[in-house]
Parts: structure tokens; sequence; C-alpha cells
């Protein structure tokens, strides 16, 4: 059954529901919107909530103002990196498990600056759109330590040799670079214009297709060949089954728009 909770803000992420769009909005401008653990459990919560409202569409990841998107863990704090040892899994990483479980298309807006656990956050998402003035790096070798994290999520994004200069030399690429190498899918002098023109090619699109649609890719990406086609052609007999699927396939033989319920 849907959640209908209303989503909650927090002083340091705020979260809103635009139409059919849940937008993330890292509101620590004065920090270049640094990950704090609030930002983060705050973040994590959101992806969680949202998996149970169909209404939800897609979901947008962004920082405040046009200088930064995320520089990262936020040095600081004195516990940048860790809050209680006690604990198996950290903060970045129930964002990063949460965004993996999701079936909402998660878009990064890229608005400015993106570094360290930055490259976490926008490499989890689905598709990214980036500013022409944004930056990436993962400048954590400079302070002594390494991106260890984010590999999980950037890892199969960039050319392994590139990905390699990038953790080791600490230097960082131009949004220009990013788009050659498909760290994004477009970069824009116009950030949201073009992200504007992404919604839409997603929101006309069935939702059940989608949402089983993308827990079948996340599905597929660890499976082996053999495996990966045993479970794929069980799931295309079921996209076939839904109300999305009948309505699509009329409303093409009926050359007319199709009407999703979502189901």
């Amino acid at each position: 059954m849907s959640s209908t909770r209303p989503f909650s803000s927090t002083p340091e992420l705020s979260v809103e529901l635009r139409d059919h769009v849940l937008w993330l909005t890292i509101t620590r401008e004065e920090r270049r919107n640094a990950m704090s653990h609030g930002v983060l459990a705050a973040m994590a919560e959101a992806f969680v909530q949202a998996q149970g409202q169909r209404g939800i569409r897609a979901m947008v990841l962004t920082g405040a103002g046009s200088k930064a998107f995320c520089a990262g863990a936020d040095l600081q704090s004195a516990s940048a990196f860790t809050t209680d040892y006690s604990e198996p899994q950290g903060h970045l990483a129930q964002v990063l498990r949460a965004a993996r479980a999701s079936t909402i298309p998660l878009i990064a807006r890229v608005n400015g600056a993106c570094m360290a656990g930055g490259m976490g956050l926008l490499s989890m998402c689905d598709m990214a759109v980036a500013s022409s003035h944004a930056v990436f790096g993962l400048p954590e070798v400079k302070v002594g330590v390494f991106p260890a994290q984010v590999l999980s999520v950037l890892q199969h994004l960039i050319p392994r040799r590139v990905l390699v200069e990038m953790c080791i030399t600490g230097e960082p690429i131009s949004s220009a670079q990013a788009l050659q190498y498909g760290l994004v899918n477009y970069v824009d002098d116009d950030v949201d214009a073009k992200l504007q023109w992404l919604l839409e090619r997603v929101l006309d699109k069935s939702p059940a297709a989608i949402r089983r649609g993308l827990y079948t890719l996340k599905a597929v990406e660890s499976m082996a060949f053999e495996e990966s086609m045993s479970f794929t052609e069980s799931q295309i007999a079921l996209f076939a089954l839904t109300e999305d699927a009948r309505e699509g396939i009329q409303a093409f033989q009926d050359k007319r728009k199709p009407v999703w319920s979502g189901r």
C-alpha cells in the first residue's frame, strides 16, 4: 500500500514534492553543500519513504546556490568520516544502499563543484545533468585519505585509467571531460532548462515499466550471462501483465497517446 506521509525537510536538506518530482536540495551553501551526518540521514530516509508513493515519478538531487553540488564530507567536523564505530553501516553507505534499492529514477542536477563524497552522490544517481561551469574531482589524497566508498558506485561509470588518475592525483576534471567519460548525460549553460527537458522525457512514459525496469537493470548488473538471461526472460513476461503494458499496446493500435495508470 502506498504511503501518503508528507516529507519533512531539515535545516540542511530541503525535501520538496513538485508535481510528480521529489526535489532533494542540500542547503549548506556556506559549507559548499558539504555532507553532514544529518544531511545523509535525512537523504536516506527520503529515498526509502519515496518508494511507497506511486505519485512520485522522479527524484532530483542537487545543492543550493550555483557554486557547489556537494564538496564531499565536511572536514570541519570532528567526525567527518564516521559516527559510531560500533555501527556496521555508516551514513554515506546507507544513502548509497537506499539509492541502489530505489525504483524511482534519480537525477543529479550538478550545479557546481562535485567533489569527493559528492562524486558518490552523483554516481549513485541514474542520470545526471551538469552546468557548464561544474568541476568534478576526488581530492581525498590531498588530506591523507582515499575515495573508498564512492568506488562502489563510480568504478563502472568511467574508464579505469581515468578513475585511477583522479584517485591518486586528486586533480579535478571539467564538465566537458565528465561528459566525454560518461560521468554525466548532458552539460548545458542552462542546467535547469536541460533538466526540465530530460524530466519531460521521463514523466510521459509508463511509470510501471520504469519502476520494474529499474529493478531489472540494477538486478542484472552483477549477474553472469546465463543467470541474467534466466532472470530477464521471466521479467519480460511480468512486464506484459501490467495494466500499463495493456494500455500502451492498445494506444499504439488506436494511434493515440496512452493514459498510464502506473500499475
